[in-house]
């Protein structure tokens, strides 16, 4: 499949150097929000650096271990705070007085973020892939008198944002597929992959159910089947289901599109690994097993790409037509420091949707879906540039 003009390899070199961000300076400190960031791991550690970098944040960084505390980039307008979440009234305390708070946390842990959120009066946004878990924060939502935005990252996230940016150009809707993946540039072992995030949630969107609309109904779909494959820039992918990436998109065009799913892109031959350890070797249910397996055979790796790939189909004007979304973002320097594709993407899309809440573009209160938010926004923030491809082809011809 050929993406047409809206394809493009975004390098971030270019992209992140040219949205970024006044730097610091400390006599803007009185006008600057408090945020706090929970979770000290390396998309935490982005989404504080990126928002501190900018001059309009002073970042906490919460997490129950020193020693991640400890690998914090330094910068002046970000400090941190030893905190176990468990403790529930001291993570209320934390939070009391601030503008917001960011959870960066793994997903079982962000109901209680959320939870706290809401006895503090404070904004809460997330990154979380769970559907138990963003059903729990539209509850909590209720009434509340403060904004609760979950899904602030890629997929779901802006992946939602850009689906139904695409969905709105039609009279008449057929189809939305939506697929991401966050890959490694240079695959060198049999499954074609390297971890570049959070290994409790890449084992969780392989196991638990999926959310599609078939034949107009939302239904629930198996994680890892529904395979195919597709080519872009001349590389062969290949995407299945997997468990969150529709997001509440899923409920919001439900009854309006015939058909709509998410899949995960991976290189050819991933999913056929994953299935028989899931499946063969029954470690869908010894996770602890699974995680330690990926963790210790599967290297990181700060060389990656996130491939962007929507395709929504529909009627306009008596004529059945497609438009499709295509990009791709690589790692690159951000602030001096070097970032994966997938810390910049995550950490890009719930810092535009602070700023978004900052600048009153958003509801200041209640359960706010993604789908929501305007894609011209999202493109035209300093942050969310990131995601631009005209603007990285403009700042490339440039």
């Amino acid at each position: 499949m050929k993406a047409g003009a809206e394809q493009v390899a975004t390098t971030l070199g270019s992209a992140l150097s040219a949205f970024m961000l006044p730097l610091y300076d400390a006599a803007r400190e009185v006008d600057m929000k408090d945020v706090m960031v929970i979770g000290a791991g390396k998309i935490g550690g982005a989404i504080a650096l990126m928002l501190a970098d900018s001059g309009d944040y002073r970042v906490c960084v919460a997490d129950r271990s020193a020693e991640q505390l400890a690998k914090l980039d330094a910068h002046p307008a970000v400090h941190s705070l030893a905190l176990d979440i468990a403790d529930h009234a001291a993570l209320v305390a934390a939070l009391r007085g601030r503008f917001a708070v960011l959870s960066a946390a793994p997903f079982h842990l962000t109901g209680r973020i959320a939870q706290a959120a809401r006895e503090a009066g404070v904004h809460y946004l997330d990154l979380t892939e769970d559907v138990a878990t963003t059903r729990k924060v539209e509850a909590l939502a209720e009434g509340a008198g403060s904004a609760f935005i979950p899904q602030c990252g890629l997929a779901p996230g802006f992946i939602s944002i850009v689906a139904n940016d695409l969905a709105k150009r039609f009279e008449k809707l057929d189809s939305v597929r939506m697929r991401v993946g966050a890959l490694p540039q240079y695959p060198s072992n049999a499954l074609n992959y390297n971890l570049t995030w959070s290994t409790d949630g890449l084992i969780n969107e392989y196991i638990e159910p999926c959310e599609a609309v078939v034949e107009g109904r939302l239904v629930t779909v198996p994680a890892l089947e529904e395979r195919e494959e597709f080519s872009l820039d001349g590389v062969t992918y290949e995407a299945f289901n997997t468990s969150g990436g529709l997001g509440t998109l899923a409920k919001s065009l439900e009854g309006r599109v015939r058909t709509m799913n998410y899949r995960t892109i991976r290189y050819p031959g991933h999913q056929r690994i994953i299935k028989a350890l899931l499946e063969d070797l029954n470690l869908r249910n010894r996770r602890d097993v699974l995680k330690d397996l990926f963790e210790h055979a599967l290297p990181a790796t700060m060389q990656d790409v996130v491939v962007i790939f929507v395709t929504v189909c529909g009627w306009r004007e008596g004529r059945y037509e497609q438009e499709t979304y295509a990009n791709k973002v690589y790692a690159g320097m951000v602030g001096g420091r070097r970032m994966s594709a997938i810390q910049i993407t995550t950490a890009s899309g719930i810092a535009t949707v602070l700023d978004l809440l900052a600048e009153g573009r958003l509801p200041a209160r209640g359960f706010v879906r993604q789908e929501e938010i305007a894609l011209a926004d999202v493109l035209a923030n300093r942050f969310g540039r990131a995601y631009d491809p005209d603007a990285a082809r403009m700042r490339k011809a440039g």
